[in-house]
């Protein structure tokens, strides 16, 4: 049973890491992490896996007068999800969501921008995906995040956290192919709670982390990040 809290995103990200080692995963996997708070995690698990380290860029919908409460998401290609059983309890207009989807979208572009400094994202269609977090409260950044995946054409498309509320698990285990979910404590109110240590994760803490987590010649030969596992 894991232990709660963890030290950090970095010691979280290593049992992560050493839970997935045991599942043996096929050798064309790539780990694509959630900013920001996901890089942490997910440059331990792709150092374990020997796999490339890239984001998928989603963003969260705030409430409007409570941003950190979520009632959406917006991924990269216009994929968004609603959760509309919020928004008609909070009696939220369609003019105070349209406002927030244009002003998430227009940080959504500048992420792109920053983080990828011109290179692409890498291929997607037939891999096995797997998709890092620090940690699911309601899920719904990750449920766009999968959708989006999913829109790529991957061969397999998993998600994978150190903590998640039971609601958040259950709820990605209908989307995603598997949800791997270290700790599901009950009581849960927000993921910074499961950590001694949680500290805001900034721009160029992203860019050294994607940067540490590149395969140097593999990103331009997608044929190498799809070779077939070894039996």
């Amino acid at each position: 049973m894991t232990q709660l809290p963890f030290a950090d995103r970095a010691e979280a990200g290593r049992f992560l890491a050493a839970e997935l080692a045991t599942r043996k995963l096929p050798g064309n996997v790539i780990v694509l992490a959630l900013p920001r708070g996901g890089l942490p995690v997910g440059l331990e698990v792709a150092k374990k896996l020997q796999a490339p380290l890239d984001v998928v860029i989603v963003r969260k919908l705030g409430v409007p007068w409570q941003p950190e409460l979520a009632m959406g998401a917006i991924a990269s290609g216009s994929v968004q999800t609603l959760d509309q059983d919020l928004i008609r309890e909070l009696n939220i207009s369609r003019e105070e969501i349209d406002a927030v989807i244009d002003k998430e979208k227009a940080e959504l572009e500048r992420r792109e921008k920053l983080y990828r400094k011109g290179r692409p994202a890498l291929d997607l269609r037939g891999r096995t995906v797997l998709l890092v977090d620090d940690g699911l409260a309601t899920g719904s950044t990750m449920l766009v995040a999968v959708r989006y995946v999913r829109s790529m054409k991957p061969g397999r498309t998993l998600v994978a956290v150190p903590v998640a509320s039971v609601q958040a698990c259950d709820r990605l285990k209908t989307e995603a192919d598997e949800c791997i979910c270290l700790a599901t404590p009950e009581l849960f109110a927000a993921v910074g709670q499961w950590y001694a240590d949680f500290p805001q994760v900034n721009d160029s803490e992203v860019q050294r982390f994607l940067e540490a987590g590149r395969l140097p010649g593999k990103e331009d030969r997608p044929e190498l990040l799809r070779r077939k596992t070894v039996p």
